[in-house]
């Protein structure tokens, strides 16, 4: 395994944005310790961040409008890794916008809290471009590290303290699942470029080979755990309970983003034609999209029903995975759109609404919202109208579902059937998110409820461009539709010298 060193000046352009956050980053470590924990201190670093946040999404948008870079090699420039950076950063953007105002509400005050988003943002964007195993490991590695700081923030809350722990030895394990992966990969094709190793593959007839069959199923374990898929996703409910509600936005929106990215680049430029993977991820698909909508129902706790709500759309992004055509990638790309915006939205209201020093989030809290804070309640059904993929009311949810549908149905699997469980899961789904409606708008509000306090300004912004994108650009999605569809990518094509029966088989 050798890496011509010529391309060095390239790779380095390459790697311009994210090099400028993590510069960032560390800079605003050292301005973090500089002064002693305060309210003041924490809200300065959050606006640098913000800064921060701006300029690295501008180098983005540069980079992706101008081009001309080369495509080969262990980093991406292609248009899916610049739509999943700036999906990863408008996610972040988002987070710090909440915390600067909620943390402190909920007793965190460490001006570091924010400099860890820009960290696991850093480490997102690495693996959103990585097209190297070892590369991907960095920035699992990164990316992992932080959050799992950031989940245990509020270091006053069993609560907090407990998620934390779970999420770092459940992280921990199935980063161990991760790197045996990798190792057996490199082991069966003595290779870790994704594309040299689909060549190898092919040129080796690895097609069926034990060792890479085993070290396919451990990697695809580890990037389940990440997205928090059934079997493995039992950490989430209690880590997205017990964070911060930035924080557990920032998780869900953020780290299922490039936990995917990574998952579909590497399946579609290294595993295309290992065909055995495709069975069990579409069986983890259906199990994901059955267990997570059933458990749903049974949640009286908002936070954890939106922790069920991602497993479930984790389900429905893996089905993208399976159907490995340059359409079921710009439908996940579009999809991404919507339910970050959802998600991010969805928490910081919940975070917004949650009394000042506690953690739980009960449904019953919000019913009678419309009689005291109507916007608030038009808000949250927009962002759980997207979660159900309503027509004209969820916006960019909607289009995001039929778009995934779309591209599961015209893969060359003709996955008909997956498609038809996608929408029996959809019309369960409604079965948690319209009560939730409901509660809001045709119950009473409860005798000694807690009024929320008046929202930030930051936090009105995101609340009110959250929603404002979810239904103009529902309304009119020519925007996303022309950035989704210049981020679509095929399978990996495969060396001319590499001439096998394997070479343009329909998965």
């Amino acid at each position: 395994m050798m890496y011509d060193l010529s391309q060095a000046p390239q790779l380095m352009a390459a790697l311009v944005p994210d090099l400028a956050l993590m510069a960032g980053a560390m800079g605003l470590a050292l301005f973090a310790a500089w002064r002693p924990v305060s309210d003041a201190h924490q809200r300065a670093v959050g606006r640098a961040a913000l800064a921060v946040l701006v300029v690295v999404i501008g180098l983005v948008v540069r980079a992706a409008v101008s081009g001309g870079m080369a495509s080969e090699g262990v980093i991406a420039v292609d248009g899916f890794r610049w739509a999943v950076d700036l999906v990863i950063l408008l996610a972040a953007l988002g987070t710090v916008a909440m915390g600067i105002e909620q943390h402190p509400r909920e007793g965190v005050r460490h001006a570091e809290a924010h400099v860890l988003v820009l960290l696991a943002a850093s480490g997102m964007m690495i693996l959103a471009a990585a097209r190297d195993l070892m590369v991907i490991f960095l920035g699992i590695e990164i990316m992992s590290v932080a959050v799992y700081a950031l989940a245990g923030l509020n270091r006053r809350s069993a609560r907090s303290a407990e998620a934390s722990l779970k999420y770092f030895l459940l992280g921990a394990f199935a980063t161990g699942f991760l790197l045996y992966g990798i190792a057996l990969v490199y082991g069966a094709t003595g290779e870790t470029q994704l594309g040299a190793i689909s060549d190898a593959i092919v040129g080796h007839s690895l097609g069926l080979d034990p060792m890479l069959l085993v070290g396919v199923g451990l990697l695809v374990i580890g990037f389940a755990f990440k997205v928090a898929a059934v079997p493995f996703h039992m950490w989430a409910p209690d880590v997205y309970d017990g964070a911060p509600a930035p924080v557990a936005a920032f998780m869900a929106a953020a780290v299922k983003a490039a936990a995917f990215a990574t998952f579909l680049r590497v399946c579609y430029e290294g595993l295309y034609l290992v065909g055995m993977w495709r069975e069990p991820v579409l069986w983890i698909a259906l199990v994901t999209m059955v267990v997570g909508n059933l458990v749903a129902l049974s949640q009286t706790n908002i936070k954890r029903l939106l922790a069920y709500s991602g497993i479930v759309h984790s389900g429905y992004l893996l089905v993208g995975a399976v159907a490995a055509t340059a359409l079921a990638s710009t439908a996940f790309t579009f999809y991404m759109v919507g339910y970050t915006l959802a998600t991010i939205g969805a928490f910081a209201l919940i975070g917004a609404l949650q009394p000042a020093g506690e953690t739980d989030a009960p449904i019953t809290a919000y019913e009678g919202l419309w009689t005291t804070r109507p916007w608030l309640a038009v808000g949250m059904s927009v962002y759980l109208l997207a979660f159900l993929g309503f027509p004209v009311f969820g916006g960019l949810g909607f289009l995001g579902k039929w778009y995934l549908l779309t591209a599961a149905i015209a893969s060359p699997a003709r996955l008909v059937v997956v498609a038809v469980v996608i929408v029996l899961t959809s019309v369960v789904s409604a079965g948690y998110y319209l009560p939730v409606i409901r509660a809001m708008f045709m119950k009473p509000r409860p005798d000694g409820a807690v009024e929320p306090e008046v929202t930030g300004p930051l936090t009105r912004a995101v609340l009110v461009t959250s929603v404002v994108l979810i239904l103009v650009c529902g309304l009119m999605p020519s925007a996303v539709v022309g950035v989704a569809s210049r981020s679509g990518f095929a399978p990996h094509p495969i060396s001319a010298e590499f001439a096998s029966p394997w070479a343009g088989v329909a998965p």
